[in-house]
């Protein structure tokens, strides 16, 4: 028994509420239903609520014939029994017709049944390199006793044979021409010449043939241990003509005492062009073994998958014991799926327990035992499409048969409602289609309530787009161009022009919502009375930020959570003071003049220009932190200036004396400009 899944890559168990229609739900999650009852929405309940699964639309008070819930099906298209003799069937049913609905598992079984005298075809191929001397009397011998095995098996037998070594180039082969004609050692008699793949005996089934080719066979030989064996497979799966192969099941037995070279080897030997996977017999034997490089593993995984050959790996002393088992293993596979499919496979042989994987496997089948294969399928639809019909084929490895499995979507919802009924409940403008309306032509809104005039459905949809973005932001429905925002399933309050706000985006202080102490509004918390902060985080004090004059953040700050946020350049703790701002000295030198000496600029309107500055006279005010500023009569003004609380308000102390100083008379400057002149003369004359 197998069971055949189609999986997804991701399940979902809930619904969005974004879906307007029947098929947007059904498509949306494998267990999304849909509510097509009139009367199930509440007063401005967005449509899309109709959508969710079945037992929460149950729980709404939805009744079972009301929801719309499409689930998978198969049908067996052709489905002839189980059957051996002359036209055995050990596969059924042969065409099978899915229905999916996407990303929900479906199960189908399929049935697999040995048949007796279901003929086979098997091609033996034997290292002929130097290390299988000792065994290769065993293997001359072992071609009677694997016909012999097959024919209890079956009476339509055909069994041949091919032998390998390796590429006749270096490093796997001395290339001496001695050496090529001889490769074994001088003391060995009998020796083939070193060659790669050598077809010797199409299928047949003539035991006495295959005996006689065989008792010819001679050991070869070459350098390396690894031999050429994967060259030599990919030939006898390729060959189809050559090797004989028949519509049958195909067998294909390695034998070998040790390892082979594999893709990228070649580039030792100079060669780089990769194996191709085409026939290349010649005169039987293998013409491009020197040209092309070995086959990669995958490449022999298609190839003997693609011409349907099941091979087996035995090394020479357990090669007795797989021919024993070799037709008692069948392994059921796949082409290629569709986009979005997946398959697993989970195998109940006997009395065994079932396994589960890409492949469906069972060992020790014998004759007419029949065994199981389950289908569990899904489509994954993430991209939002549905799948046209598609087909795959399903068969055993090794065998001819196959299942044609024809794969197609449900992605549309089969309502039963009469078109012409209720359509006063969509205004006599549309039809009930699902339980929801189907406007008219130039009537939109859930019950075609709008008309929709001179404007388009296209502008009223644009009404609904902040900065041309989501309709409604993808939280509500557009109705007559005017946003009507969703419930939301997890509690929030959707609203705005937009449906661009909600009721819980704000901040979180220790957990909560604007610390619990005020209102979320669009993204900013409304703190209540008493409390302060982006999240309302702080209990309204001022005490932390009061000066020694009692000022708050001396008046040029805000003091939140008890802390002060000063203005640029003003320090804490009280934003008294601003190291890095400009002098007020240069700003108020005309103010200073003013309202000290009365004399300046500012003399007639000093008490209402300079009204931000108190001031006193003193006789002497030390060498601190004083300014010093010219007046208009060039003298030097002394005063020294200090900011109060508040915005650019100051108090200043102004020397009652200026500093002044008499220039040199016209006269002087003249007798002294002379007596320089003539003194520079003298001096000149004495030297």
């Amino acid at each position: 028994l197998f069971i055949f899944l189609l999986c997804s890559d991701h399940s979902q168990y809930g619904c969005p509420r974004v879906n307007v229609n029947c098929n947007d739900c059904i498509v949306s999650g494998p267990f999304c239903a849909w509510c097509k009852a009139l009367n199930f929405l509440n007063p401005g309940e967005p449509g899309s609520a109709r959508c969710d699964t079945k037992a929460k639309l149950e729980e709404r008070g939805c009744k079972t014939s009301d929801i719309i819930n499409p689930q998978g099906f198969d049908a067996a298209e052709n489905n002839v029994p189980l059957q051996g003799g002359s036209s055995p069937i050990q596969l059924k049913p042969q065409t099978v017709q899915l229905e999916l609905r996407p990303n929900q598992p479906h199960i189908f079984p399929v049935t697999f049944k040995r048949a007796e005298g279901y003929p086979v075809d098997l091609y033996s191929l034997m290292d002929l390199s130097y290390s299988m001397k000792d065994d290769l009397n065993n293997v001359k011998t072992l071609g009677k006793q694997i016909l012999l095995a097959l024919k209890k098996i079956t009476p339509n037998a055909a069994i041949g044979f091919g032998s390998f070594v390796d590429k006749t180039v270096l490093p796997y082969t001395n290339t001496n021409p001695e050496k090529l004609q001889k490769p074994c050692p001088v003391e060995e008699t009998q020796c083939q010449a070193a060659f790669g793949f050598k077809h010797v005996l199409s299928l047949t089934n003539n035991e006495n043939m295959f005996n006689t080719e065989v008792s010819k066979q001679y050991i070869s030989g070459n350098l390396d241990p690894p031999e050429g064996g994967l060259d030599a497979i990919m030939q006898a799966a390729v060959c189809e003509r050559e090797i004989g192969w028949g519509n049958n099941t195909r067998l294909l037995v390695y034998t070998t005492d040790d390892g082979f070279h594999m893709a990228g080897d070649g580039k030792l030997g100079a060669i780089l062009k990769p194996n191709d996977g085409e026939c290349h017999l010649i005169g039987n034997q293998y013409s491009k073994s020197n040209e092309l490089d070995y086959p990669s593993v995958g490449q022999l995984a298609k190839k003997s998958s693609e011409n349907n050959i099941q091979p087996i790996f035995a090394v020479t002393k357990n090669t007795k014991k797989y021919m024993r088992s070799l037709s008692s293993t069948v392994i059921v596979g796949h082409n290629q799926l569709p986009e979005g499919v997946t398959v697993t496979y989970t195998s109940i042989c006997g009395d065994k327990r079932p396994t589960t994987g890409s492949q469906g496997r069972c060992s020790n089948v014998k004759i007419n035992q029949e065994f199981l294969l389950k289908t569990l399928q899904r489509y994954s639809n993430q991209a939002g499409n549905c799948m046209g019909e598609q087909s795959f084929e399903i068969r055993p490895l090794g065998f001819t048969e196959t299942m044609v499995v024809k794969i197609s979507t449900r992605c549309q919802c089969e309502c039963d409602e009469n078109p012409d009924s209720h359509k006063d409940y969509c205004t006599n403008a549309g039809n009930v289609m699902c339980g929801i309306c189907s406007c008219n032509a130039g009537y939109v809104g859930q019950k075609c309530e709008c008309k929709v005039g001179q404007k388009t459905e296209r502008d009223l949809t644009l009404a609904c787009r902040k900065d041309n973005g989501t309709i409604c932001s993808g939280l509500g429905d557009c109705v007559c161009g005017v946003c009507s925002c969703h419930a939301s399933e997890d509690g929030r309050k959707i609203y705005g022009k937009y449906c661009e706000c909600d009721d819980m985006n704000c901040e979180l202080h220790r957990g909560k919502v604007c610390g619990g102490n005020g209102k979320c509004d669009c993204g900013k918390c409304i703190c209540n009375e008493g409390f302060q902060g982006s999240a309302c985080q702080c209990s309204v004090s001022t005490e932390g930020c009061r000066n020694s004059r009692g000022a708050v953040c001396s008046g040029r700050g805000n003091c939140e959570c008890n802390v002060c946020q000063c203005q640029s350049g003003y320090q804490l703790p009280f934003c008294e003071e601003c190291p890095a701002c400009l002098s007020p000295c240069p700003t108020y030198a005309h103010c200073i003049e003013c309202l000290g000496f009365g004399t300046g600029p500012f003399d007639n309107n000093c008490s209402e220009t300079c009204q931000k500055i108190s001031y006193t006279i003193k006789d002497d005010l030390g060498s601190v932190k004083v300014c010093k500023e010219k007046d208009k009569d060039n003298c030097w003004m002394i005063f020294r200036m200090t900011e109060l609380d508040g915005q650019q308000q100051y108090a200043a102390e102004i020397r009652k004396e200026r500093e002044c100083y008499e220039a040199p008379s016209s006269a002087v400057i003249a007798g002294a400009t002379s007596g320089v002149l003539l003194l520079t003369g003298l001096l000149a004359l004495l030297l």
